[in-house]
């Protein structure tokens, strides 16, 4: 996998339930973005990136399950301006599992939210769905 030099910022978004360990969902997101800096605010953690490698777990996942297609529409779905975002399923993301959710709800106990934004989004997407096809 090569990964452009692209300028780009990544923002991860996690509510925290009652019934949920704060600490399980920083794991859940470093997991999956090991190059993000972390914090807790009241009910939520957010995360931010400004390193494309961030993706790394999640390019490979769609590449080697050929997910392609379904990730690359709901970036295009979401896509507004120099910005689109997808949703993580909480819980695979604890146990380092990649799981694309269309809708919130399809995370029991709530989504990831991920937002992309760069100057250069086309690019990135390209990247992300095209290469090595």
């Amino acid at each position: 996998m090569r990964i452009p030099n692209i300028n780009c910022k990544i923002e991860m978004f996690s509510s925290v339930n009652f019934s949920e360990d704060p600490n399980k969902i920083k794991m859940a997101i470093s997991n999956i973005f090991p190059y993000s800096k972390i914090k807790t605010e009241n009910y939520s953690i957010s995360a931010i990136s400004n390193e494309l490698r961030s993706f790394e777990k999640i390019y490979e996942t769609i590449h080697t399950n050929h997910f392609q297609k379904v990730f690359g529409r709901n970036l295009e779905k979401n896509l507004e301006n120099n910005t689109t975002w997808f949703y993580l399923n909480k819980q695979a993301a604890f146990v380092e599992k990649i799981v694309i959710c269309e809708e919130a709800e399809e995370s029991p106990l709530g989504p990831i939210k991920t937002i992309l934004t760069s100057s250069n989004i086309d690019g990135i997407i390209d990247w992300m769905i095209y290469e090595n096809q």
